[in-house]
């Protein structure tokens, strides 16, 4: 073991012992909090727990090179870590552990995510920037393994975008680019393709970044064996480390118990990512995990007796501490002492954490056996409400599930009865529901005024000579528009800069604005949208493209998991406002003209899904999401990018409005909805269906999240009593999301004649070729058919049966 280096400009030796005394008490602290959270969660108290224990000197090492305006992008057991840097004490990890929906006790995720999951405050309570430079900053956990690497490949991107574009105002983002991004993840999880995708692409972009990997030998109970390569994560990414004349990746080994050597590694790895923009992974080996993976199970029923002793000899508080009185820091009589207070003030924190939890639970519970009380002793019910009274009062550590429970349950013994006391009941429930609920449900989409549905739209305009062009100019000249607007975007994906995309969209703007503002990136989809996330939570305003919808699946994971839930999870304390932009719909075969829109809409609740059916009106959809603070996913039509559009006047000041549908054509006889693609289709067959005296509404939802905020449809049914949504999904798929909007939510049933009807793809994947498309999807004579139908059941004599 090394003597430990000189980190300070040559401390006294007093000065040295203090530091490392207090990195020990951080060190205690925390495996003190995992001690005694394991058992809050197998005493009832707290549902679930997974802890840092057996990480914590490492993790000191990585907090003494981690600096104000720094990022972390990690996972459920970096609590030294944030203790270390000062952001997270004993008795907010217990509120976390406890759920407190308070986030001022619970500053992570207030109760929104288990225990063990870390965020710093990046907004301002109106949802503008808080200066990042002058703050430790931590993007916010999420639970899938290896998740957190491709959005930390964004956080290490934005340092080296900060330091090479000049004409950015990064004043509250960035000091010249040199802020580390500091990623972790256990050993197993780089078992995970997002790990290696994530290596791969940082390795090619050059960014800095260091990740560390706790490598305990153990994926829960599966051993390294069944996990990496010759059991070692290290060797296996061997051909990434840089030579002379080959850029790649700094590798770094260290074991974890060795705090000497530790400071020194982690204080290199900094230095070259800080100084150098140089990848680096360190391997911190030899980590023990002393109550094994979480709370869910014990270590003893996998791990050998062997394996547990050895683990106990190499614990690395256990070996800080045999160092500390080696070395003649501290005697054990001191350390003991240490180790003693530091156990009565996580005790007491614990304590001080539940009681606050408890304190506004126990009030309400009061208040509502204080109502049932009452409303038993006037009821002829009382004996059975007295029983739910009493059943609540004589619970302990009541939570409010059961406030609302027994509350809600006494109604139903006084459904017939007008009582005074019943009033007073289901004013309290109701009250107190649009207070608590929002605790649990609020920030999934910005509530500030920068929210995206409050901008306005703006129509384009057009001169009586307005060219027609192809769809792709348009979007070309607005993206001209909008880059030399905002130097903060920038645009990335397969094929996206020296083309221009594969559509052309993008034509010449990778000359014009630059290969860092228009880039290509290698084949890596979760990774670019990893990007997006990373570059949007540090002051970037992204657009992330993937090449074609059917590539989405490959960062379906992340969307949903990650950019889909970011403002939620931290109760709006960070934004990530990320415009994805794809292509899809009605090209070719399996593989291109597929729609995955039922299971996007399903997957990714947090974020706008936006499907335009022209170029004018994404290129709307593109000015209005450049005003606001919520993630996107704009689908554009594949096959409208050489179909002729007038070109507006006022292209880059155009804006489509988020969640508001368009009326095409109005009509008495059927309401007729649809988008995309599709809706061409719609727009050409209601000419043949005017002419056989069918007068359709035409309207083109334009926004699928979110839906029809007007209720447009809804007085549109209101009009001709009948439906029909036509979409090239799967049956069940988007049309069922369309139809339950109308029918449950706007209650548009009503108002129907007729059975509402959906017009959808077949079962199976499109087949290849112009037959393959007709037969696959929707085609003009289907529609015609289908909406026909509908009027031959109304009125079999004026529309007899066609076929």
């Amino acid at each position: 073991m090394q003597d430990l280096p000189d980190l300070k400009n040559n401390l006294s030796f007093e000065d040295f012992k203090t530091e490392v005394l207090n990195d020990y008490k951080t060190a205690v602290r925390s495996r003190e909090c995992s001690l005694l959270g394991r058992r809050e969660v197998l005493t009832g108290k707290a549902k679930f727990g997974i802890f840092g224990d057996g990480k914590e000197v490492p993790q000191l090492a990585m907090a003494k090179a981690f600096i104000k305006g720094d990022w972390r992008s990690g996972y459920y057991r970096d609590q030294t870590f944030m203790m270390a840097i000062g952001e997270l004490t004993p008795e907010q990890f217990f509120a976390g552990l406890y759920a407190d929906t308070d986030l001022e006790n619970e500053p992570m995720s207030a109760g929104r995510q288990m225990g063990g999951h870390f965020a710093t405050h990046s907004l301002n309570d109106d949802g503008t920037w808080k200066d990042l430079t002058k703050q430790y900053n931590s993007s916010a956990d999420i639970s899938p393994t290896a998740g957190q690497m491709p959005r930390l490949l964004g956080l290490a991107q934005a340092s080296k975008l900060y330091r090479k574009l000049k004409d950015l105002n990064a004043s509250k983002f960035s000091d010249k680019g040199n802020e580390v991004a500091w990623g972790t993840i256990g050993n197993a999880s780089t078992s995970e393709g997002l790990f290696f995708e994530t290596v791969n692409a940082a390795g090619v972009l050059q960014v800095p970044m260091v990740i560390s990997v706790w490598d305990d030998e153990y994926g829960i109970s599966v051993p390294a064996k069944y996990q990496t390569t010759k059991e070692n994560i290290s060797e296996v990414l061997s051909g990434f480390q840089r030579t002379e004349n080959e850029k790649g990746f700094e590798i770094l080994r260290v074991k974890a118990w060795d705090y000497a050597n530790l400071i020194e590694t982690y204080q290199e790895a900094a230095t070259i990512a800080r100084e150098e923009h140089v990848p680096v992974l360190i391997h911190v080996t030899e980590v023990t995990q002393p109550q094994g993976h979480s709370t869910s199970g014990s270590h003893e029923r996998y791990k050998s007796p062997e394996r547990l002793e050895w683990e106990k000899q190499h614990d690395c508080n256990a070996k800080m501490r045999e160092w500390m009185i080696q070395t003649g820091i501290a005697d054990n009589e001191t350390i003991t002492e240490i180790e003693r207070h530091i156990k009565r003030e996580v005790r007491d924190a614990k304590k001080n954490a539940w009681n606050t939890f408890l304190k506004p639970i126990i009030k309400e519970r009061q208040e509502v056996t204080g109502l049932l009380s009452s409303l038993a002793s006037k009821s002829p019910n009382g004996v059975f409400i007295k029983k739910l009274k009493e059943s609540l009062a004589g619970i302990d550590e009541p939570n409010r599930k059961d406030i609302f429970s027994h509350g809600r349950k006494a109604l139903r013994y006084v459904i017939g009865e007008n009582l005074p006391e019943k009033e007073q009941l289901k004013s309290w429930l109701n009250k107190t529901y649009e207070v608590v609920e929002p605790k649990f449900s609020s920030h999934l989409y910005s509530e500030t005024n920068r929210s995206n549905i409050l901008i306005k739209e703006v129509k384009p305009v057009y001169d009586a000579d307005a060219a027609s062009v192809d769809g792709r100019i348009i979007l070309r000249d607005n993206f001209k528009t909008l880059f030399s607007n905002h130097p903060e975007a920038l645009i990335f994906g397969e094929d996206t800069g020296n083309i221009g995309d594969v559509n052309q969209g993008l034509e010449g703007l990778q000359e014009k604005f630059g290969a860092l503002r228009v880039a290509d990136t290698g084949i890596r989809e979760a990774t670019i949208i990893g990007q997006g996330i990373g570059l949007s939570l540090r002051g970037f305003r992204p657009i992330a493209e993937i090449q074609y919808l059917d590539y989405l699946m490959y960062a379906l994971q992340i969307i949903s998991d990650d950019l889909a839930t970011t403002h939620y999870r931290t109760k709006g304390k960070q934004k990530a406002p990320l415009i994805v932009r794809t292509r899809g719909h009605r090209l070719e075969g399996i593989w291109h003209s597929g729609s995955q829109m039922g299971g996007i809409l399903n997957l990714v609740r947090g974020i706008h899904v936006l499907v335009p059916r022209n170029m004018t009106k994404a290129a709307g959809f593109y000015n209005t999401l450049m005003q606001g603070d919520d993630p996107a996913l704009i689908v554009e039509c594949l096959n409208g990018y050489r179909l002729k559009e007038k070109m507006p006047s006022n292209l880059s000041e155009i804006k489509t409005p988020i969640g508001v549908v368009e009326t095409l054509k109005e009509g008495s006889d059927i309401t007729v909805v649809s988008y995309g693609s599709t809706l061409r289709l719609v727009e050409e067959t209601s000419k043949d269906l005017t002419a056989a005296g069918i007068d359709i509404e035409i309207i083109d939802v334009q926004s699928l999240l979110p839906f029809d905020l007007n209720k447009d449809i809804l007085k549109s049914t209101q009009k001709t009593n009948r439906l029909i949504i036509i979409d090239e999904d799967v049956p069940g798929g988007a049309s069922a999301y369309i139809l339950n909007e109308i029918l449950n939510k706007q209650n548009a049933y009503k108002y129907l004649d007729s059975q509402p009807k959906t017009l959808t793809a077949k079962e199976h994947r499109p087949a290849y070729g112009n037959d393959g498309d007709y037969f696959s999807k929707p085609s003009a004579e289907d529609i015609f058919e289908t909406i026909y139908a509908m009027m031959h059941e109304v009125n079999p004599k004026d529309y007899p049966k066609l076929r």
